[in-house]
């Protein structure tokens, strides 16, 4: 009995006692993701005024941008520069970004691009004058509240769809392109078989 009333006070005891406080480290993990979050907004914000110093500024020494269409840019200054002769070929380029979702040292962001290739030429491409829209998606890593790489996936055929340089999707023009590559590929599988046998 003696027993019974000992675990009654004591649950009784820890029934009167608050809540706990929530524990400093999950407060400092906001913080952080908060941080993160903060310096891809702001680096966005950057590159829809085209400030080139602000975009830099962003960056480590040594980031790197993986773009999975067109390939890998080593050093901030080549990501900037990269970026500054995109805003040189496309000069209305608009930037907004549709969501972003942050880590304690990563960050996800799906961004949108609009404006018409009338300035310079962009990737070898000379502009056409017309216009280009672009949704993508863009995975941060973070150091220091710079960012110390990123890795960039948009659709680069709906790009080069967009100015000319590929038939529109379903278009004439297009499955006679296909049809062509087709032929020449059933002709070298033919010449391979009749060389190997």
């Amino acid at each position: 009995m003696a027993q019974t009333k000992t675990r009654s006070n004591a649950a009784k005891a820890a029934q009167a006692q608050p809540a706990a406080e929530p524990k400093p480290p999950a407060r400092r993990r906001i913080t952080k993701r908060k941080a993160v979050e903060t310096l891809v907004r702001g680096h966005f914000e950057a590159i829809a005024r085209h400030d080139l110093r602000a975009i830099a500024d962003n960056w480590r020494e040594d980031g790197v941008e993986d773009m999975v269409p067109t390939g890998v840019l080593r050093g901030r200054d080549g990501i900037v520069r990269q970026l500054a002769d995109l805003f040189a070929a496309v000069p209305d380029l608009e930037t907004t970004v549709k969501r972003v979702v942050a880590g304690d040292r990563q960050a996800a962001v799906e961004w949108h691009m609009a404006g018409t290739f009338s300035g310079s030429p962009y990737q070898g491409i000379e502009p056409t004058g017309k216009p280009v829209e672009i949704r993508g998606f863009e995975l941060f890593e973070v150091e220091d509240q710079k960012f110390a790489a990123s890795t960039v996936y948009y659709d680069g055929l709906s790009f080069a769809r967009q100015v000319g340089m590929m038939p529109p999707q379903d278009s004439g023009a297009e499955r006679a392109m296909k049809g062509a590559f087709n032929a020449v590929t059933k002709l070298r599988r033919t010449i391979d078989e009749r060389r190997g046998g």
